[in-house]
């Protein structure tokens, strides 16, 4: 039965993706031949629109079809007409499924840090493209230290989406482990921490140089499974256990935007700070109590 529920969940994601993608293709290609900024941020606006209304529907099915157990501890004074950064732990897709179910509607239009390769999706992907997300390339180490300029592709990438989002409020979302959480991936880094990846602050760091005064803050959002391995089907299914997400409004230090992000002293500032953040997350995860 419950693969019959997953099976069924499919194909009403696929459903709203296709009921929505016709009139956002529809605007993107007007998007395309629109000559200037001015009128390309108009449309910019209605693919908006057409992506919350995209969400909104997945999440009336989801609460309706899958039910999902979701403890969420979120900030009363959040408002869809505010600029954040936001910074998560991540161990599965589901994690944005959770994530867009609380915050539609609390927080404004949220933006994610993409791999280049996910613009090959159907729809979707042109969906992202249209919507203005940044897609990152990944590279290895040697690859970078044989030709540096690699890293400056996904500096622009974020500096164009930043420059973009001083026109209408967004939360930019960023995964800054850089991938999901497993206990491979935790052995191979050497992490020190009991949940969590190695942090990332190179991509941060930029955003929050480039938007500068008005970004209203941080947002860290910290999502815990009661299962230890959380899995995206088993969620389609109805049969993931509770999952609870807590976000916590932070102030952005001033010391963020007097220095930049290729100079040693302030790298190393930058990282003290993320690191100590994440050391309590961990913290967190480790005495979270179910009951």
């Amino acid at each position: 039965m419950s693969t019959l529920k997953g099976l069924i969940s499919v194909l009403l994601l696929i459903f709203n993706t296709l009921f929505w993608g016709v009139p956002l293709v529809a605007l993107t290609a007007l998007k395309l031949i629109t000559p200037t900024r001015h009128w390309r941020l108009r449309i910019l606006g209605g693919l908006h629109r057409i992506a919350l209304a995209w969400i909104r529907t997945n999440n009336v099915w989801i609460r309706y079809w899958i039910h999902p157990q979701i403890r969420a501890d979120i900030p009363e004074t959040l408002s869809p007409h505010q600029w954040w950064l936001m910074i998560a732990n991540h161990q599965s897709w589901t994690d944005i499924m959770v994530m867009l179910y609380v915050l539609t509607g609390r927080a404004s239009m949220p933006k994610f840090f993409l791999k280049r390769e996910l613009i090959l999706v159907p729809i979707v992907g042109l969906a992202w493209w249209a919507l203005e997300f940044p897609f990152m390339r990944r590279y290895s180490r040697e690859k970078l230290t044989r030709n540096p300029k690699l890293a400056e592709r996904d500096r622009q990438a974020t500096q164009r989406m930043c420059e973009h989002a001083r026109e209408m409020p967004m939360t930019i979302y960023n995964f800054v482990e850089g991938t999901r959480f497993t206990k491979q991936k935790q052995h191979r880094q050497g992490s020190p921490y009991r949940h969590l990846l190695r942090p990332k602050a190179g991509g941060i760091a930029q955003v929050i140089s480039l938007l500068g005064p008005r970004l209203d803050g941080i947002l860290d959002v910290t999502l815990h499974y009661r299962r230890s391995t959380p899995n995206f089907w088993d969620f389609l299914c109805g049969r993931e256990s509770e999952v609870a997400i807590s976000v916590r409004c932070l102030d952005r230090p001033e010391w963020m935007l007097e220095g930049r992000y290729g100079d040693a002293q302030y790298k190393e500032r930058f990282y003290t700070w993320l690191n100590s953040l994440w050391q309590e997350k961990d913290a967190a995860l480790s005495s979270y109590c179910w009951d």
